[in-house]
């Protein structure tokens, strides 16, 4: 039988609302000038933490930490290249300087190529570029995934925090998509690398560090609506085809991934880990029939 562990009153006691605060945490936030990541550190923002925006354009994060600093949040915008180690050790080293300890990663950075997608008859699998292959798996899984946690993770084990690490899949890593062989590819990676990453915290080093993932369903960015909506706004084909998969009958707003952002982040999911939340109007429960 498993041990219990003994009651705690403060695990189980303060009402609410109160579960779901992060006063007094710091959140790096990679890919913090996209839609997505934008929207979970705006969540992050007004649940009390400092966050800080991380992006590989130092004008558009310090925009979005801008806009952060305008609604009263404490954030800064630091210029970071995902896929170099270097830059993360350098950007974690201001964020420490100016925000303090970071106990919370949200990796959100990532993308798609058109060199890595097929089209057919145009480009069909055997055509598609190596090297945009290698470039989207890089991105999305090293970029996306391994190597902030790997740099960050070791910052939160020397600073001895009670960390959460928050990684972004996709529905295309539960059942690949059609077109988007690399990507699919590269977030299914990030999935088991969340719970070996999970596993291995808690297991092997004993660290207070969980890791989560969270699976997006489809939200209109400004990478993908040139996919589903045409320029009137029209719906195209693959953009019928999802809603039409999605019980729900909408794509999902960006600010809909704020809760289940701020939910793996903070104590309320304090035993927590080593899975995936999915936040996808049902289209990953829905057979089709």
């Amino acid at each position: 039988m498993a041990a219990t562990p003994p009651h705690d009153d403060a695990a189980v006691s303060p009402a609410g609302a109160s579960l779901f605060r992060l006063d007094g945490r710091t959140a790096l936030v990679t890919g913090g000038s996209g839609v997505l990541g934008g929207a979970m550190a705006r969540g992050l923002a007004q649940a009390g933490a400092r966050v800080a925006l991380a992006a590989r354009t130092a004008k558009n994060v310090e925009a979005a930490a801008a806009d952060l600093r305008s609604h009263g949040a404490q954030a800064i915008g630091v210029a970071m290249d995902a896929c170099e180690t270097g830059a993360i050790r350098a950007a974690v080293e201001k964020v420490e300087r100016e925000l303090g300890p970071v106990d919370i990663l949200v990796n959100a950075a990532g993308g798609n190529q058109a060199g890595a997608t097929t089209l057919a008859p145009e480009r069909t699998f055997a055509q598609l570029d190596p090297d945009a292959l290698r470039k989207v798996v890089d991105l999305n899984l090293f970029g996306g995934a391994m190597l902030p946690a790997l740099v960050v993770g070791q910052c939160m084990i020397e600073h001895n925090v009670a960390g959460s690490i928050i990684n972004i899949t996709s529905v295309s890593a539960a059942t690949p998509l059609t077109r988007v062989a690399g990507y699919s590819a590269a977030k299914a990676a990030v999935g088991s690398f969340t719970q070996w990453l999970a596993v291995h915290l808690a297991l092997e080093l004993n660290a207070p560090i969980r890791v989560n993932a969270i699976m997006p369903g489809f939200f209109l960015t400004e990478q993908n609506r040139f996919l589903l909506t045409n320029e009137d706004g029209s719906l195209t084909e693959r953009g019928r085809t999802i809603i039409e998969h999605t019980p729900m009958k909408r794509f999902g707003s960006p600010g809909e991934l704020a809760g289940a952002c701020v939910f793996l982040a903070s104590p309320a999911s304090k035993f927590v880990t080593g899975t995936t939340l999915t936040v996808d109007g049902g289209f990953t429960a829905f057979s089709g029939v």
